[in-house]
């Protein structure tokens, strides 16, 4: 086994333990999949190519930063992964134009040698609500590899003379906390020969732009996107299908309706959403959550099904060890949280420093405190059984993290008060009127004689694209 495929193993391994849970879904590139160039939005540093590297089931080559190789050790992990670095003007403001016409020299030989390229079309992680506009860099790489016709190109295409490009949308329900939930969406494979190839370069970056609002839930403004996700939540949970990839997908219908009712009944839009933000309000203000007012309005019994009860049980069994390791490990759970504590104002870089901070302090931690086993126990025996919860103790932890809120506002229903019922039996009422109103608007957005709207109107896609 090569030094990559090691590390894909290993940083797999990590991103499970980072994430409570990766989706993967969309158009999933075969296994075999050569000369394609995958372009991604990017909100999370170093962890988004770490998701698109270990869920893609084919090999892909990250084209990255030219700065990131100043960092020591990450250098060497990116020699490792075959990583391309790439100048940037903010990073060298007197970059001349071939500055990076080795780097692009080197993609299209790769690309026509059947190897894959990711990229992130917007040059920078951010903290944005949709995408940044998009870099040529992309589509310069994918035009050269398909314009070129020298003999060291035909040497290089070994088999492989049609060059595609994919849009991979990185979806997440909280970016920058840890155990959160992330879905990595592949969009439409698109084939660089179907293209006009009027302006190669220009017509991918479009392309790509394109496919990648059409995979993202986008808003405007923050207030606008949290409101859209929160919607879509509600009709997943109506739907009992909460997974990051049924909400994407109602996300991106609720966005596109709202775009068109915004268009023809702007003082329709403006009234459901204000309910919306009283709703939530009131929500907020009675100490619950949209789940369980949901249950409310369903009358869903506060009992738990045989399924849950063996998760329970299962649960039940393994809080010793979820106690010991909060004990063991209180402190080196805290080093990553006062990391990006410091970093109030960037959390687009917060889960890098969190997942980076934890990388080295996790390991060095479980083997001071083994070492410590050895020390002062008596027995090897006893040595071999604080070794087994040291590195067992975390994962029962984990278990009970990723649980504990939902166990916390499901609790308050086993008991509530009369005041408590009565709330939330209002709470369950306007929810019930709410999402009545909603399903009706939402249908008559999207009846056929009310004409879509074709692009998001806040995109300009007339000015030049930005150059890499």
């Amino acid at each position: 086994m090569s030094l990559r495929s090691v590390l894909l193993v290993v940083f797999r391994r990590i991103a499970r333990i980072y994430f409570r849970e990766i989706e993967v879904a969309g158009d999933v590139p075969h296994p075999d999949t050569g000369g394609r160039l995958f372009a991604a939005n990017h909100v999370n540093g170093l962890v988004d190519p770490i998701l698109v590297l270990t869920q893609a089931p084919c090999r892909i080559s990250p084209v990255a930063k030219s700065t990131l190789w100043r960092i020591p050790g990450l250098s060497w992990l990116l020699e490792a992964a075959d990583a391309v670095p790439i100048v940037r003007r903010r990073d060298v403001p007197g970059k001349s134009e071939g500055d990076n016409e080795a780097v692009f020299a080197r993609v299209a030989l790769h690309l026509l040698g059947g190897g894959n390229i990711l990229i992130f079309p917007e040059g920078t992680s951010h903290n944005e609500p949709r995408l940044l506009p998009l870099r040529s860099g992309a589509g310069r790489m994918l035009a050269r590899a398909h314009g070129r016709t020298d003999e060291e190109a035909t040497r290089a295409r070994a088999g492989t003379t049609d060059l595609t490009f994919q849009a991979v949308a990185l979806e997440f329900d909280e970016r920058d906390v840890f155990r959160s939930r992330s879905l990595v969406l592949f969009g439409p494979v698109r084939r660089v020969a179907d293209l006009p190839g009027r302006d190669p370069s220009r017509e991918i970056t479009d392309v790509i732009r394109e496919d990648l609002s059409e995979l993202l839930v986008e808003g405007s403004t923050w207030e606008e996107r949290i409101l859209l996700v929160r919607v879509a939540g509600m009709f997943a949970r109506d739907a009992d299908d909460t997974s990051l990839a049924h909400l994407n997908q109602i996300g991106r219908r609720i966005e596109q309706a709202r775009r068109v009712l915004a268009s023809s009944s702007p003082a329709e839009v403006h009234e459901i959403e204000e309910r919306l933000r009283a709703y939530m309000t009131r929500v907020e203000e009675a100490e619950t959550s949209d789940d369980v007012v949901a249950r409310v309005a369903r009358g869903a019994s506060s009992g738990l099904e045989p399924a849950r009860e063996a998760r329970a049980a299962a649960m039940l069994a393994t809080l010793p060890l979820a106690l010991v390791a909060v004990v063991i490990y209180w402190l080196p759970y805290q080093l990553p949280r006062f990391v990006t504590r410091r970093l109030k104002g960037d959390p687009d870089v917060a889960s890098t420093y969190k997942l980076g901070v934890g990388l080295v302090v996790y390991p060095m931690w479980a083997a001071a405190t083994t070492a410590l086993a050895y020390a002062v126990l008596p027995s090897i025996d006893l040595v071999l059984l604080a070794v087994v919860v040291i590195l067992a103790s975390p994962f029962a932890a984990l278990g009970w993290l990723d649980r504990w809120d939902r166990l916390a506002a499901r609790s308050r229903m086993l008991a509530p008060s009369e005041q408590r019922r009565e709330r939330l039996a209002a709470l369950a009422a306007e929810r019930t009127s709410l999402m009545r109103d909603l399903e009706t608007l939402r249908d008559r957005a999207e009846a056929p004689e009310i004409p879509h709207v074709a692009a998001r109107p806040d995109v300009d896609r007339s000015g030049p694209v930005p150059e890499a």
